[in-house]
């Protein structure tokens, strides 16, 4: 389950980190409750019931997260029971006595929660502002859960229209579907080839009284583990959970043992779907050893080698040879025996037969002899980066820990970097050629073999001696607090001019303690207007897309090595004649890497092999969205009613224009391009994290040293206009998913006085699991799996838009427009009581606050407000104007601005759905 998060102008704020409180080592436990072991400041302890508790302080982040992670997962699962695991996800989510409905509680509280379910595993989460209150309340909702989830028929039978909104979802996906149907060919007896949502037979006629006793059977204190990352109380925290959890009985029954062990495969295997849009996809499974054991390691590291890019030896197979647009690879870390998956993505022009082949033939003899040492420290360096990043970031950390508690043990998280650390080329050599062979193989294609070799039975995993080897008892650094008050980010925050003989650099620099030393920076370039812009085309956004791909003296690989190198992550992206550049560091790197920035910036060489790869990936990625429902919807809305011509950078094109400017793209284009508009003169740069301010600022003058001035840049104005009310019905045969999309222009400004009520409007219609839309359509109708609203005002014109959108099987397209209509008018209607206002500005501020928590959206913030000439007292200024808020004023603003009857609508559906 994935309860949709809307409201992005507001929660992707919001929606990034972590933060924690350091441990009391010392302190008496409380009764029932004893220490196991502690490794880098992961903390274990047993309750005398079972309950496996993992402790990690962390005082980096004002964030806390908590995951309870049940082993019990669609392996699990008998005949008949396909999908009871994931059901259950879903309906504890429905409530109990005591929490009638926990998702509009998680809304009000602003908590970002969510569950999800796989083969081995069901788990549910939350992160939030640290606030004890909150824990208290999400610790306590969890005791309950595992006892009194309600798995009542009533809401059985609600959730199931959704269940199989989520099943049609996957449907549309020819991806999902063929790697499923490959597992399942795959797997003969084990469970790992069924499906996690399940049979659909199975579902829609799973008994109440099966799908309880399977609730007691697994959610029991013994089958699970509780995770607390961030900043908590540890001591406070530890007598909560003695509280609410050591009074759950420890169970009388036993779990049923797992027979089943999926055979050694003798002879390749073949599977074909045909389905309607998309482009051809190629795959190679082959079984692999559980996660636990020593081979996995060397075996995922290898798949990680053999489909690197650009370097790896299937790319080069395949992509630079035009057979595909793009290849992938990758282990299932799984706690029984489970799979590697390799694949392309081909291009509609070549033959899917011939890059089946390519695809199996470099996998089976040419590509494990091309791997080399440089390849393994290519990947074992990202990998060990990826670590770090995990470790430092106290809710992927959470996510870690869990992953490894389904893979059999959570100290798996540890095991697997000394494994990883201690990984030689020979070992990987030698696994990857005793699984990778065509008697191993499930495929899209059947491959008759003369002579058969078989891979090795796998081996009890010696979890044991990996264990020895952790040193235990260590903790992790302490890191200082950091006040998160909008005044306090103001007064820490150092904004000032650079001036230099090509043109001043505005910034904002925060420098702080951090996790780890991180830092993040956003660097943002302006240049011309929309006049000289005319006619351009795809250059802006293909010119940013190829500085990652070569440079002067360096090839594409050698950037991505550089950054590896440097722990360090760069990414570019275009706003028409806006070029930004993201970056994440460490404050031992970031200037060299500010150094690397510039050097991409000034020097692009737009390699004409990489140009032809981004036009190939172009293409097929718009092919396939040209049979998207959701884009389908999207681009009908963008395009109805635009003023702009289609040489106006700001025009929606058509997918036959789109792909005309794909194909007219080359390299004296680009050149032309970056020589004429990239340049210094409208700069700005900000900064959060743990860095040197004087080494940032001589940086800058050192990269923009000499470089050319820019033409002088305007902001591309998005001015108001109006759009007629009309409704498209657009055909998308083949599609068991249908989308819906709505949008009303909104001529306000966000300095607007209206404008807070309005944002608090929208965020109770469709903002959270709380709103009248989720409660109305997904909770009461059982229509949609994801459903919502957004608003949006800009702070430069009176311009903004209302957006809402919604997702249901396509027998319910109408329906579910219809029902769309009923919630609205009812709200505009009914309005909003003070509660429910007092309750979302609760809400709203409490998402705001989780997003200051964090150092990308803080520098993200910053290099806004520079655009803006604002600060965080802004925010400050928008969070005053919501606590005062009114229900008298919020439903003014919304019974003046949002007109359902002016709404333009759009949903796709198959014409002819099946029932």
């Amino acid at each position: 389950m994935n309860p949709f998060r809307i409201f992005p102008a507001l929660l992707i704020l919001i929606l990034m980190t972590v933060l924690p409180g350091p441990a009391q080592a010392d302190a008496p436990l409380p009764a029932g409750v004893r220490q196991i072991v502690m490794i880098e400041g992961v903390t274990e302890y047993r309750l005398d019931n079972g309950l496996q508790v993992l402790l990690s302080p962390d005082d980096s982040r004002a964030r806390t997260s908590v995951n309870m992670s049940y082993r019990v997962g669609s392996r699990h699962e008998g005949p008949g029971e396909t999908g009871m695991a994931h059901l259950l996800e879903h309906l504890l989510f429905r409530g109990s006595p005591k929490y009638p409905d926990a998702l509009a509680e998680f809304a009000r509280r602003g908590l970002a929660a969510n569950g999800s379910t796989t083969a081995d595993l069901t788990n549910y989460y939350a992160t939030f502002a640290s606030d004890p209150d909150t824990l208290r309340w999400y610790l306590s909702w969890q005791a309950d859960a595992m006892l009194n989830a309600r798995i009542a028929r009533a809401d059985l039978d609600a959730e199931m229209p959704v269940v199989r909104n989520e099943m049609e979802r996957g449907e549309n996906s020819p991806f999902s579907m063929l790697m499923q149907q490959v597992a399942s060919a795959a797997y003969v007896w084990h469970p790992y080839g069924r499906s996690v949502i399940g049979a659909r037979s199975d579902v829609e006629h799973v008994g109440i009284e099966p799908l309880r006793a399977f609730y007691h059977r697994y959610y029991q204190p013994d089958n699970a583990t509780l995770i607390v990352t961030g900043r908590f109380d540890a001591r406070q925290v530890l007598r909560w959970i003695a509280q609410d959890f050591g009074a759950i009985p420890r169970p009388a029954r036993t779990l049923p043992p797992e027979y089943t062990r999926e055979p050694v495969q003798q002879g390749a295997r073949s599977v074909t779907l045909r389905r309607i849009g998309g482009s051809p996809i190629a795959l190679a499974q082959c079984h692999l050893p559980e996660a636990a054991d020593d081979a996995y390691t060397a075996l995922s590291i290898g798949a990680a080698m053999l489909a690197d890019t650009p370097a790896g030896p299937l790319y080069q197979a395949l992509v630079a040879k035009g057979l595909a647009s793009n290849v992938f690879g990758f282990a299932r870390a799984m706690k029984q025996p489970g799979y590697a998956v390799f694949g392309a993505q081909i291009q509609p022009d070549a033959d899917p037969q011939a890059a089946l082949a390519a695809l199996t033939r470099s996998l089976e003899t040419d590509a494990i002899g091309q791997l080399d040492q440089a390849a393994l420290d290519r990947i074992r360096t990202a990998w060990l980066n990826d670590w770090k990043q995990i470790y430092n970031r106290s809710d992927a950390l959470s996510e870690a820990l869990s992953d490894a508690v389904a893979q059999g043990d959570w100290r798996l998280f540890f095991i697997e970097r000394l494994r990883v650390q201690a990984l030689t080329l020979e070992t990987i050599r030698t696994q990857l050629g005793a699984w990778l062979l065509p008697s191993n193989r499930t495929s899209g294609l059947y491959l008759p073999t003369a002579e058969p070799k078989y891979a090795p039975v796998p081996a009890p995993a010696d979890l044991a001696s990996w264990i020895a080897r952790i040193p235990a008892g260590t903790g992790r650094p302490a890191v200082g607090h950091f006040d998160t008050r909008p005044e306090a980010i103001d007064a820490a925050t150092r904004r000032s001019i650079l001036t230099l003989p090509n043109g001043p650099v505005e910034l904002a620099l925060l420098p702080k303690e951090t996790a780890g030393g991180q830092v993040h920076a956003v660097l943002r370039m302006g240049f011309g207007n929309a006049e000289a812009l005319r006619g351009q085309g795809l250059a802006p956004f293909a010119t940013s897309a190829m500085l990652l791909r070569g440079a002067e003296g360096m090839s594409r690989q050698q950037i991505e090595d550089r950054l590896n190198a440097l722990d360090s992550a760069l990414s570019f992206s275009d706003d028409g004649n806006v070029l930004s550049l993201s970056m994440r560091s460490d404050r031992a790197h970031l200037p060299e890497v500010l150094g690397l920035a510039f050097h991409l910036l000034r020097n692009p060489a737009f390699p004409e092999d990489e140009l032809e790869r981004l036009k190939r990936s172009l293409r097929t990625h718009v092919e396939n969205d040209a049979a998207s429902p959701a884009y389908l919807v999207r681009n009908a809305l963008q395009r109805h009613g635009q003023p702009w011509d289609p040489d106006d950078l700001r025009y929606t094109p058509t997918t036959d224009e789109t792909l005309a400017r794909i194909a007219a793209l080359s390299r004296d284009q680009l050149q032309r391009f970056h020589a004429r508009f990239y340049g210094a003169g409208h700069l700005s740069l900000a900064v959060a994290g743990d860095f040197d301010p004087e080494e940032v600022e001589r940086s800058l003058r050192a990269g923009l040293e000499g470089w050319r001035t820019a033409p002088p840049y305007e902001r591309l104005a998005e001015p108001w206009y109006a759009m007629r009310p009309e409704t498209f019905r657009i055909p998308a045969p083949g599609k068991a998913n249908a989308e819906y999309r709505a949008a009303l222009p909104l001529k306000i400004r966000d300095t607007d006085p209206r404008w807070p009520a309005l944002m608090l409007a929208n965020y109770l219609i469709g903002g959270s699991e709380d709103s009248r839309l989720w409660q109305g359509i997904r909770v009461r109708g059982g229509l949609s799996y994801g459903v919502g609203s957004a608003v949006s005002a800009s702070p430069f014109e009176d311009s903004g838009a209302w957006t809402l959108f919604a997702s249901t099987a396509a027998r319910n397209a109408d329906p579910l427009r219809a029902a769309m209509r009923t919630v609205l008018d009812d709200t505009l209607k009914t309005g909003f009581t003070q509660a429910e206002v007092d309750q979302g500005v609760h809400s709203l501020l409490n998402y705001l606050e989780l997003g200051r928590s964090d150092d990308r959206y803080l520098a993200s913030r910053w290099i806004d407000y520079l655009d803006t000439g604002r600060s965080f007292a802004w925010q400050q200024h928008v969070i005053d104007q919501l606590r005062s808020l009114k229900a008298a004023q919020v439903n003014a603003a919304m019974r003046e601005l949002l007109r359902p009857d002016q709404l333009s609508i759009a949903v796709a559906a198959d014409p002819d759905p099946k029932p």
